[in-house]
């Protein structure tokens, strides 16, 4: 992190994320730190350290049938980071990062242990297509304004299947008829067309940090490249915007920043 790098945000950056529902941040993490991570990650990868997600356990569009499958046993998620080591919690929770969500969330925003807390690894060969989707449709929490916290271990580009997002879309209203069983936007409608029109990519740096919304309506293609990309996510909310009793969301302790 550059000797000048001043963690709070301005009053720019906050109506940014307030009215397009992500931001960027450049530079938010060193490169040394980004190689630390690569190399635990893929040392948890080639020692095949639970619990893993796997491309087949996703049924997403270009994903192997099965785990039997050919391409079946290439990982997407390394689940339960902050839980990992050391090297990833004092990440999650480090000032420079608290000092933003708090300015974003206010004081006593706590971290989720159960959504997102991953390193994402999105391979060359078997790496499916991720529609465009809410993080939110499957959380359970008062309301759907979490933060996602997402670092860039490597340079993320559309070859390599960056995030695209549709910004401003976190307020859109959305009715169910847009939405398929998954509770992604159908293409295959005019209405969500005219909103497709307005994707953008979102390209990253190796370091650089991106907070989106959890009702941001966002995507990602394939890896077409010949290098794994990874990246590590992070999600926390609000003090008063616990998770619902009871459900999948508050089925582990929370991480206070």
């Amino acid at each position: 992190m550059p000797d000048s790098f001043n963690p709070m945000l301005t009053s720019i950056q906050i109506a940014q994320f307030q009215q397009q529902g992500f931001l960027v941040l450049p530079a938010f993490s060193s490169p040394d730190y980004c190689q630390q991570v690569l190399d635990f990650a893929q040392q948890q990868l080639d020692q095949v350290v639970l619990p893993i997600e796997y491309e087949a356990d996703t049924r997403y569009p270009g994903a192997p049938a099965s785990r039997d499958a050919e391409g079946g046993q290439t990982a997407r998620r390394l689940l339960q980071a902050y839980g990992r080591s050391p090297l990833l919690a004092d990440w999650a929770t480090q000032t420079t990062l608290s000092v933003v969500l708090k300015q974003l969330l206010g004081e006593g925003a706590k971290m989720s242990q159960v959504h997102h807390n991953c390193i994402m690894t999105k391979q060359a060969r078997f790496s499916s297509l991720t529609g465009w989707h809410r993080d939110s449709r499957y959380w359970n929490f008062q309301k759907p304004e979490l933060i996602s916290v997402w670092l860039a271990l490597r340079d993320e580009k559309i070859e390599n299947g960056c995030l695209l997002v549709l910004p401003g879309s976190h307020q859109w209203q959305i009715d169910a008829e847009q939405l398929d069983g998954a509770q992604f936007l159908r293409a295959d409608l005019q209405r969500n067309q005219d909103l497709l029109a307005q994707a953008q990519p979102v390209p990253l740096r190796q370091g650089d940090v991106l907070l989106f919304s959890s009702n941001l309506f966002h995507a990602a293609g394939c890896n077409q490249t010949g290098q794994t990309k990874f990246s590590m996510v992070f999600t926390y909310r609000a003090q008063d915007n616990p998770p619902t009793a009871g459900t999948r969301s508050a089925s582990l302790p929370e991480i206070v920043i």
